[in-house]
């Protein structure tokens, strides 16, 4: 169950809300600050989820502040697109940074680290082999569940090309297979099986996986995209339910060469931490499809950055030179840390990034010659006054692997004076905006000074060109925060 901060009137709404469903949320330690001294590196995996988001949004349109473990603040900030250069030559990821003021300690300051994933033109991208694994029990009924589910998968399957392929697998007390595989030319087909879903019976989601990954495999496409997409509200309590049985399966497929991706669907039943995990270990992403538009964005608007994976097991290492910043805090991420030494383990999974994705992650920094203490900066004698001409700041390594190869390849580039901006960009603010208010959402103990008049403030003055409103929403919804703290 969410952990609620039940500190006012209108989160006891929240505490009502969350006690009459069976909602689930991972809870997870969020990052401190590290004392560049003794701990000069932070390692993590990517993340180009969104779920948080869009699950945020359904809370506070319902009139209530979600519970603050469901927010993940890396999965805020990821939710949109930035203007970030495109990978040179064989490249399929790029590295930007920039450093600014901390809106929220004026004491600190705030790193941004971006990367972007090489786009893919659609006659480019490779064929797909497409399983849709989907959920029809008695939960999944409400109009919010099955039948948006179906005008979701209606999308895709209108975007679809004649040498692609659809299966159809279903699962509630038992499983079956809806639709053998039929080219993506005969949509009438698809979208007739889909009309004729219905909802009943429990939930025997860890069957359905098995035969929606057997179907992938019968008809496995050699250098094509391969990929199960499981649509569910979350509920697996029939069969093999355990999540580490889901786990390993999913790692055993994963190798070879089939992927999964998550979509969310309906409130009240959401095992949003579960489809997270599960997500994570079939290298695919998590999105939670809240409404028609929110499909249309992950479904038809982002296609290639859902379903075309350009560079896996993605990771990275940022090193903090100790003259010029004395601590920091990586922002988010909580539950993406890694161990120093999982960056040059190629066995050791991480995130996955598709076509066009943009991921973006904040440091808060504390500058070399600050007053402020930092953990672990007195331990050591002779790295107190550490003299170094160097106007590098952080130094940022990626590793990634192409999706067929099993090793990885390593990118590096140097963030420091060169990217201090005393007026940051427009992605800058917004960004930072949208990170602002996840820290308020989430209670945060470094919220320091936040405020929802500033978040507003900000977005607007980075609310660029905004060509599908996105931007122009998450103003209206931190407006909403507002009304509702």
């Amino acid at each position: 169950m969410a952990n609620v901060n039940c500190s006012n009137e209108k989160n006891k709404a929240v505490v009502n809300y969350i006690s009459q469903n069976s909602e689930e949320y991972g809870i997870f330690e969020e990052n401190g600050i590290k004392g560049v001294s003794t701990e000069p590196l932070s390692t993590f995996s990517i993340d180009v989820d969104t779920a948080s988001y869009s699950n945020m949004r359904r809370f506070l349109m319902d009139g209530l502040l979600p519970p603050k473990d469901s927010i993940r603040i890396e999965e805020l900030v990821n939710y949109f697109t930035y203007d970030y250069n495109e990978p040179y030559g064989d490249k399929p990821v790029e590295i930007y940074g920039e450093i600014g003021e901390c809106p929220w300690n004026s004491n600190r300051y705030l790193a941004k680290i971006g990367l972007k994933a090489k786009e893919i033109h659609i006659e480019e991208t490779k064929e797909n082999n497409l399983v849709f694994l989907i959920d029809v029990s008695g939960s999944m009924e409400d109009e919010d569940k099955l039948p948006l589910l179906k005008n979701a998968f209606k999308m895709l399957v209108k975007n679809l090309r004649e040498e692609d392929r659809v299966s159809i697998v279903v699962y509630a007390g038992a499983s079956g297979v809806a639709l053998m595989p039929t080219s993506g030319a005969n949509k009438e087909r698809i979208i007739e099986v889909l009309d004729k879903l219905y909802a009943g019976g429990s939930t025997a989601g860890g069957e359905g996986i098995e035969l929606a990954y057997s179907m992938a495999k019968n008809n496995f496409i050699e250098n094509g995209n391969n990929r199960v997409i499981l649509a569910t509200d979350g509920d697996f309590n029939v069969g093999m339910s355990s999540e580490i049985e889901l786990e390993n399966l999913i790692e055993e497929k994963r190798k070879e060469g089939i992927f999964l991706s998550v979509l969310g669907f309906g409130e009240g039943n959401i095992k949003d931490s579960k489809m997270e995990i599960l997500a994570d270990k079939g290298n695919g992403n998590y999105a939670y499809i809240d409404s028609i538009m929110e499909a249309k964005k992950v479904l038809v608007n982002e296609m290639g950055a859902t379903l075309y994976t350009v560079a896996k097991d993605v990771k990275l290492q940022v090193e903090f030179n100790p003259s010029k910043v004395k601590g920091y805090r990586l922002v988010g991420y909580d539950n993406r840390r890694l161990n120093n030494e999982d960056f040059n383990d190629d066995t050791k999974d991480a995130g996955e990034m598709g076509a066009g994705h943009t991921v973006t992650a904040f440091y808060e920094i504390i500058p070399y010659d600050s007053e402020e203490e930092v953990p672990g900066v007195d331990s050591l004698k002779y790295q107190k006054n550490v003299s170094n001409e160097s106007n590098e700041w952080l130094n940022v390594k990626l590793r990634y692997k192409h999706p067929e190869k099993s090793s990885s390849e390593l990118i590096t580039r140097a963030i420091g004076e060169g990217e201090l901006k005393y007026n940051n960009s427009t992605d800058f603010n917004f960004a930072s905006a949208v990170v602002e208010l996840g820290l308020i959402l989430k209670d945060s103990e470094y919220k320091g000074k936040s405020s929802v008049d500033d978040i507003i403030n900000r977005a607007r003055k980075g609310k660029g060109i905004d060509v599908n409103g996105y931007r122009a929403e998450f103003i209206k919804l931190a407006e909403l925060v507002k009304e509702l703290r």
